[in-house]
């Protein structure tokens, strides 16, 4: 039967949605410029034209940024450290979750464990510490030293085990009855049931490896081994084109800097851009059920 609404009602509802609407235009709108510039000729570029529509319209930015050796290898070192740093970190994750997300009366150690947890948000070793860390076991200079770190991300497993702790436990005796062992209990029946949390952890890992430019500074000896933002920092922020050479400034000279930056801000923010609508239903939902203590 369909609810009567209110005057008020069906204003206040009007008014949250043109309120929503600009607020996702204005976090669009800066994108779209982005995008627009690097579809632009140098001239228009240069000269300030550029707002959300091409100006002489042309693909020489991306054709550029496509042959590049640099780019297209900071791209692929983010691409196998998203694929790694997910591998590792839901399996330490789910691993971590699960034992803690028992009683205390079936899992003694819990609360000591869950409070050591908590403590490596409140306190961090450092980054001179970290370093020495990562240099005296050998990782720097290596992919490693941009997933080992990060390997187990609390707030994910806090994430997981409130959302296992909110499964109804008659489902886990039931397992038990028929024999199931904890790995088996785990694998078919937690992790099928958590699919909403599991993929709000994946999105939220993919995001933060992705997106992570500082690590790739320090931990890394040589540009050439830079991740893709690292590699954007450098060339987009800091403006340092020493890491480009010759044939890069040439072709730098003949289409505009600006052009060449806004392309590598797009391309750099395209797969995350790609990936979201694709958890993005599950995003919401796994993000309250495990935040809440059922």
């Amino acid at each position: 039967m369909a609810r009567h609404r209110s005057a008020s009602q069906k204003v206040f509802q009007a008014t949250n949605h043109v309120l929503l609407a600009l607020l996702a235009f204005g976090c669009v709108v800066p994108l779209i410029h982005v995008l627009a510039i690097s579809l632009s000729s140098n001239a228009a570029a240069t000269g300030g034209l550029v707002k959300i529509w091409p100006v002489d319209f042309t693909f020489k930015s991306y054709e550029y940024i496509f042959v590049t050796d640099k780019f297209l290898d900071a791209f692929l070192i983010s691409v196998q450290r998203v694929i790694l740093g997910d591998a590792v970190n839901m399996l330490l994750v789910v691993l971590a979750a699960y034992p803690l997300s028992k009683e205390a009366s079936r899992f003694r150690p819990r609360t000591f464990y869950a409070w050591l947890f908590v403590l490596t948000i409140l306190f961090q070793g450092g980054l001179i510490p970290t370093y020495m860390v990562i240099r005296s076991t050998g990782l720097l200079d290596s992919i490693w030293a941009l997933v080992l770190p990060n390997a187990v991300p609390v707030f994910s497993v806090i994430l997981l085990l409130n959302f296992f702790r909110g499964l109804p436990k008659e489902i886990e005796e039931a397992a038990y009855m028929d024999g199931a062992g904890h790995v088996r209990t785990l694998i078919h029946i937690y992790l099928p049931l958590s699919l909403p949390a599991l993929a709000t952890i994946v999105l939220l890992i993919t995001v933060g490896h992705w997106n992570s430019w500082f690590d790739g500074l320090i931990y890394m000896n040589s540009p050439e081994k830079y991740p893709l933002q690292s590699y954007l920092q450098t060339v987009v922020i800091e403006k340092d084109f020493t890491k480009l050479g010759e044939e890069d400034l040439k072709h730098i000279q003949e289409i505009s800097d600006r052009t060449i930056k806004a392309a590598l801000v797009f391309m750099g923010a395209l797969p995350v851009l790609l990936l979201y609508p694709f958890l993005q239903r599950f995003f919401m939902k796994g993000l309250v059920l495990g935040s809440v203590k059922e």
